[in-house]
């Protein structure tokens, strides 16, 4: 399992599974091969709601926007 955090307030998020996270990984932008973190928001969001992403991991995604504009999340393997 992946946990996704709040990279600012270290909170958790939820969890997501390895094909969930692949998913993150191939559609969103890395700085580097070490990256684990991503900018998320509505836009993201609906861009993932293509097919591509489980309903799982886009309400969990929705949580962590919350009301704000967007939201640095990060995720760790447990």
């Amino acid at each position: 399992m992946i946990d996704l955090y709040n990279n600012d307030t270290k909170q958790l998020i939820g969890s997501i599974t390895e094909a969930e996270l692949q998913v993150l990984i191939d559609r969103l932008e890395e700085e580097s091969k070490t990256d684990r973190d991503y900018y998320v928001d509505r836009a993201t969001i609906d861009m993932l709601g293509d097919g591509t992403a489980t309903d799982h991991l886009l309400q969990v995604l929705r949580d962590a926007v919350g009301s704000a504009d967007g939201v640095e999340i990060r995720w760790e393997r447990r």
